[in-house]
């Protein structure tokens, strides 16, 4: 069975809100029939006025009266009956907008953190909004307005056909013509091709000015101007050729649809004018040229909205495609039966693992091979070059990414049959890049444990060396930090991320070197901290400060993807290997002086 696309998907995607819908589509297309009433009473005074024109005095103004406020009557109820249609197709498109913005959240939550990789910041954050955004405003405004606009047709037409078929074959013609020089532009595959286009580029440039925005501390300090950050000025140029490339290839049609269109009476005057000549004694034959003289040009208005309705169609199958294609994303697989493990060491059994690259379809090998055993309530350290696998390591046992072969036990229980949350509350992170949440610091601690006292939450921060610097700042635990907030220094937030850990009490924890950018005090009071939190724990260090790992359990040695050697210490450091070498390329780097000699 094929896929549903576009607007069809759309309808499929809006599910048990498509009755609001439909109901805002009748209610749209009797409000055109009532809206042309107006048509009909100037139609019918017209002939009134032409019939008597000889004779003023015979014109019978009740009738021209009661015209009049059925004109006004039809314009009152058509209007309430579009704002009745406009105000339900808004009720379904927002509580389409929450249900798709819940499930896309939901579903890249889910989802493997590769694809998040492999997919740019910007290009996530213009589907989430720009391009969800559009799917509201086209289930709000362009799904009413497409009904109301058809059937506004469809009723003209049947009155003009009604009146004179000639005349109106010869608007009907028209139209088709005006529209057909449009097609292309709107509706064709080159119009697909565009809109594809133009969401590229504004994906790239979004990605762009997101990178932009974080790299302008170094812009300013090296006195760069928007012009060197060429990332982002070749987007916004790229964008600009495409602007004045669509512009060059819809202008034909564009000219050419709006000089047919707004030529409609200049067609329709010499058909009316061949067929008077053969009657010109009809009054009833001139009240109807004159009619379509007088209403002709109103047709074009509704043709006009229709045109450029269809290409806000064209645009939103490519957004519905888009949300599709992430929608698409396989998550990680769960298993029907879930199982807890009841003790905590982590096993690695002959794993590797590679990284995909969907644009190119090649893969980076990132660990080959892999085997070896972290014990519970001891502390195990992966060291190597940056490249070796040690974060790689470190992600695949939370499965934020699956492996390519082998498997990783914890407790002897293969993680993919471990329930997804299971698994997520079974692993505490502490990295050296600290994250903070723009709210109040007990907020953010309490991410740890939203379940947790604030009892607890005091005591987890005492542990992580916090406490006293919190209760000096001005609001306490209610001091909002973030980018709009108070800001605090690396060492202190790091300090927070680790009583978000220790409130968290998870029976793994994963260190990635949290004092790496700590300054000596810092350092002294986060290492007090990690020494509460890692009591019990299986713990994994990766270590970019040697000094720091010398008393692990276990020191595991990764070169290329590869586990080189393991061991303690000194055993490592007693061995010719990568360890031995990069101990001593540390002790040289800590013993290394800057040295300025003066000349004279």
């Amino acid at each position: 069975m094929k896929k549903k696309e576009g607007v069809s998907r759309l309808l499929e995607i809006a599910g048990e809100k498509k009755g609001l819908l439909w109901l805002s589509g009748i209610m749209s297309a009797i409000s055109a029939l009532f809206l042309l009433v107006p048509f009909g009473a100037v139609y019918n005074i017209l002939k009134e006025l032409l019939v008597h024109a000889s004779n003023l005095s015979a014109i019978d103004s009740d009738y021209i009266t009661l015209w009049g406020w059925y004109a006004f009557g039809g314009l009152i109820i058509g209007m309430l009956l579009m704002y009745a249609g406009l105000m339900m197709s808004h009720i379904a498109a927002f509580r389409i907008l929450y249900g798709l913005k819940v499930k896309l959240s939901s579903h890249l939550g889910g989802l493997p953190l590769g694809f998040l990789n492999s997919t740019s910041t910007g290009a996530i954050k213009k589907l989430m909004e720009q391009n969800v955004e559009k799917i509201e405003h086209f289930i709000a405004h362009t799904i009413p307005d497409l009904v109301n606009v058809f059937a506004t047709i469809i009723f003209m037409f049947t009155i003009f056909f009604s009146l004179n078929g000639w005349m109106a074959l010869t608007a009907l013609v028209c139209i088709i013509i005006s529209l057909g020089m449009q097609f292309s532009n709107f509706v064709g595959k080159r119009a697909k091709a565009l809109t594809k286009e133009y969401f590229d580029v504004q994906e790239r440039m979004s990605s762009s000015a997101v990178q932009y925005v974080r790299g302008m501390p170094v812009i300013k300090v090296f006195g760069q101007s928007i012009q060197s950050f060429r990332q982002f000025n070749a987007e916004i140029e790229a964008y600009k050729t495409f602007a004045m490339k669509c512009c060059n290839s819809y202008q034909n049609g564009i000219i050419a649809f709006m000089v047919i269109l707004n030529s409609i009476v200049t067609f329709v005057l010499p058909v009316g004018l061949l067929i008077m000549t053969s009657d010109p004694h009809n009054i009833s034959l001139a009240v109807i040229y004159l009619f379509f003289i007088i209403m002709g040009p109103g047709v074009a208005s509704p043709v006009y909205k229709l045109a450029f309705l269809s290409s806000a169609t064209v645009e939103i199958n490519e957004g519905v495609k888009r949300i599709d294609d992430v929608l698409n994303e396989k998550k990680l697989e769960e298993t029907a039966q879930p199982i807890k493990p009841h003790t905590y060491d982590i096993e690695f059994r002959n794993v590797s693992f590679s990284y995909e690259d969907k644009h190119s379809n090649a893969e980076t090998i990132a660990l080959s091979n892999v085997s070896f055993v972290a014990t519970q309530g001891k502390i195990t350290a992966l060291v190597g070059p940056s490249g070796a696998g040690k974060s790689t390591i470190a992600n695949l046992i939370p499965r934020f990414w699956d492996v390519t072969s082998g498997e990783i036990l914890i407790g002897g229980i293969n993680i993919k049959n471990i329930a997804t949350p299971d698994l997520l509350e079974m692993v505490s992170f502490v990295f050296q890049d600290t994250f903070l949440f723009n709210d109040t610091i007990y907020a953010n601690i309490a991410a740890g444990n939203p379940n947790a006292s604030r009892t607890d939450l005091e005591h987890a921060a005492q542990a992580a060396q916090c406490d006293e610097f919190i209760k000096n700042l001005p609001n306490g635990y209610d001091t909002v930090v973030g980018d709009k907030g108070t800001f605090l220094s690396g060492g202190e937030a790091q300090r927070i991320c680790i009583a978000r850990a220790i409130l968290r009490n998870s029976p793994i924890l994963v260190l990635d070197e949290a004092t790496a950018f700590a300054d000596p005090e810092n350092e002294y009071k986060i290492r007090q901290a990690l020494q509460k939190l890692i009591k019990g724990k299986t713990v994994i260090i990766i270590a970019h400060r040697l000094s720091s790992i010398t008393s692990a359990n276990q020191i595991l040695v990764f070169e290329e993807g590869r586990l080189v050697q393991k061991g303690k210490h000194n055993d490592l450091l007693a061995t010719e290997g990568t360890y031995q070498n990069m101990w001593n390329a540390y002790t040289n780097t800590v013993n290394w002086k800057l040295n300025l000699k003066t000349t004279k």
